[in-house]
């Protein structure tokens, strides 16, 4: 699978670009502020609905606008597929080879892909949230009944939540406790099978990058010596006092170690973003084996936070993926490649193919 083109319309300071894509590797290349990211961030909305940089839509209509507009062509196995998004105050809608889509999920299934920002090191030492959707994005794309599994378990855990807030007692919840139970646990039993499917590339490649050992815990969102109901049961004077329920796969972690010290506290920067690097492609590289097809991955300035040796471990293990590549630098920068890339110039939101 390869991204083919990209047309862009008032996205961030980017009037109109239209781009077409090498299925290998590809370099966006110009100053500081001159429009590389926001390229970036306009295919992975188009591939996710959403800002990789936690921008609102307003933040993203180019100013003086009332909308953005991207449209992308994607080929899969001869075949291409046409995706696009349109955002305004009036909302978001989503097309897919010229068909209204209901949700964002329709653009996570035509464009699977993953974005390396200098803001990744939060995978390892941001909040928990992060890393749910990290495992959260593997079941997705592996196994098919995930998203409806996942979305039933939300709406219990909202419909439960709100009888907290309105001062249910423990008989009022019997019901909403008994299917967040049984979504509960089928969520924690998909997510545990991805990781343990994931740990041998997450291992490999994170020993590789950092050139020692590394390791995870997965925590499921209750104690591990009781079963999710016993779990409930026990914090229900909690959920009452928070009006929210205290445990349960919406509480799920995953514990990152290096040299058996806690990434999230006790490492550098630099280490931090090399281990959630390692998450990425290892993820990505379980994905594409499932899927039968190379993934997109989105790098973008590939060298902050990292010295000259580690940008290079981290060029071939992106480099052994296969994947197709777009990338963000300062400068033409075609050593950043074993194979030579199709470049691309920006300057003051303006996109050109260079030679």
């Amino acid at each position: 699978m390869s991204l083919v083109s990209l047309k862009c319309t008032d996205f961030r300071c980017i009037e109109c670009a239209e781009l077409d894509f090498a299925a290998g590797n590809n370099l966006i290349y110009g100053p500081n502020g001159s429009g590389k990211t926001s390229v970036l961030e306009a295919i992975a909305y188009l591939g996710r609905g959403r800002s990789f940089r936690g921008a609102t839509t307003r933040q993203l209509v180019r100013h003086g606008q009332n909308e953005f507009v991207l449209f992308g062509r994607v080929e899969r196995a001869g075949r291409k597929i046409g995706i696009g998004v349109r955002n305004s105050a009036a909302g978001l809608e989503v097309h897919t080879n010229g068909e209204k889509r209901a949700s964002t999920a329709a653009l996570a299934e035509a464009l699977p892909l993953q974005v390396i920002d200098p803001d990744v090191h939060k995978l390892v030492a941001g909040g928990p949230e992060d890393r749910r959707r990290f495992v959260d994005w593997i079941a997705f794309h592996v196994e098919h009944s995930y998203l409806e599994l996942w979305r039933r378990f939300r709406r219990t855990l909202k419909q439960r939540n709100a009888a907290l807030r309105r001062g249910s007692g423990a008989n009022d919840l019997r019901g909403w406790d008994k299917e967040m139970v049984e979504l509960g646990l089928a969520v924690d039993d998909v997510r545990r099978r991805m990781l343990d499917r994931t740990r041998p590339a997450f291992l490999a490649t994170g020993e590789a990058l950092l050139g020692t050992a590394i390791d995870f815990e997965y925590y499921r969102g209750w104690p591990a010596d009781v079963g999710l109901a016993e779990a409930m049961a026990g914090a229900i004077q909690r959920d009452q006092q928070a009006g929210a329920s205290q445990v349960g796969p919406h509480r799920a972690d995953i514990r990152l170690k290096l040299d058996d010290r806690q990434a999230r506290k006790m490492v550098s920067r630099g280490q931090q973003k090399l281990l959630a690097c390692a998450m990425i492609l290892a993820a990505t590289e379980e994905v594409q084996k499932q899927l039968e097809w190379p993934l997109l991955l989105l790098l973008d300035d590939p060298a902050a936070e990292l010295d000259g040796a580690s940008l290079q471990r981290l060029m071939d293990a992106v480099r052994r993926l296969g994947c197709q590549v777009i990338a963000t630098t300062l400068e033409a920068d075609r050593e950043l490649f074993a194979d030579k890339p199709s470049l691309f110039h920006v300057e003051h939101g303006s996109i050109q193919a260079s030679p």
